[in-house]
């Protein structure tokens, strides 16, 4: 693994992948600043969307292989509660530009502050799906101080392990030589049934992001019962009842149980595509969460 980083697996599909990303990206909201920002890993794209909300911004770090056009239904919703900022995950399929190795979970933390860091964000709410939660963990328990809270979104490798049906389903989400219908019909396995069929643009870039990108990167580990005990700023933990990934009743357990400012929820007809369900929930959910905790401060 030393010496090694994520990359697009040549220049055509490079180009294929970012010609889906610029149609995704069309159908969100207007971007107000899009930065490109320097970290010891490499250079995280991060985009700026403002809306008639004031406050302290959110950040929305997405699932595997999705970056932030995956966010299309939820941010103008969260846009009506505060600005909002998108992160394309560094070594994953987005604009954000790998160039050294992400050995582990400190890595993981390290490159995420010094973005914030680079755009002098010294207090943020931060929100993620899925890989994407357990980033946002991740950092808050390993690099304390700038999250304000964190709103995780059937967030894996966090609170349960994951099942063994998907630890075996996902190779035919990144492996060369799948077949088009195959993979299909894992992501909408993982979708909780959904069509999955690519006329919608965020279906059409995950697809991209695992058939153009090659992930050179350690993988996540569980959360440790002492990290989350560690953890005390508030945190809005919501577990899809539907989820394939783990045990939706165990990771809502062990949350409760761990987390000493944690609200957690398993909403039952949620899949792992929670974000997506349940758009306009999620952002008044997390807006009653977020606007509890501003005023506190």
């Amino acid at each position: 693994m030393p010496g090694r980083v994520g990359d697009f697996k040549h220049d055509r599909a490079r180009a294929h992948f970012h010609d889906v990303y610029r149609k995704a990206m069309a159908d969100l909201p207007p971007v107000s600043q899009t930065h490109d920002v320097p970290t010891r890993f490499g250079t995280v794209r991060i985009y700026r969307f403002d809306g008639p909300a004031e406050g302290t911004p959110v950040m929305v770090l997405p699932g595997r292989n999705a970056s932030t056009p995956m966010w299309r239904a939820n941010i103008p919703g969260l846009l009506a509660h505060r600005p909002v900022l998108g992160v394309d995950l560094l070594g994953e399929a987005g604009m954000s530009v790998q160039r050294k190795p992400i050995t582990g979970p400190d890595d993981e933390a390290q490159w995420l502050d010094d973005a914030l860091g680079a755009l002098n964000l010294d207090r943020v709410h931060l929100m993620g799906v899925s890989i994407g939660g357990w980033t946002v963990v991740n950092y808050a328990v390993r690099r304390p101080g700038r999250a304000a809270s964190l709103v995780v979104l059937d967030p894996v490798f966090t609170f349960a392990p994951i099942a063994a049906k998907a630890v075996l389903a996902s190779p035919a989400l990144f492996l060369p030589g799948v077949p088009d219908r195959l993979r299909r019909r894992v992501l909408s396995w993982i979708s909780g049934g959904a069509e999955v069929d690519g006329s919608l643009p965020e279906a059409a870039l995950i697809s991209a992001g695992s058939t153009d990108y090659v992930i050179r990167k350690a993988m996540p580990k569980l959360i440790t019962d002492e990290q989350l005990r560690s953890l005390t700023i508030p945190v809005l933990t919501l577990i899809g009842g539907r989820s394939v990934m783990h045990d939706a009743d165990r990771a809502a357990a062990r949350a409760r149980n761990l987390l000493p400012r944690g609200q957690v929820e398993v909403w039952p007809d949620a899949s792992h595509a929670i974000n997506g369900e349940y758009a306009a929930q999620i952002a008044d959910r997390a807006g009653t969460f977020w606007a509890h905790i501003d005023r506190r401060n």
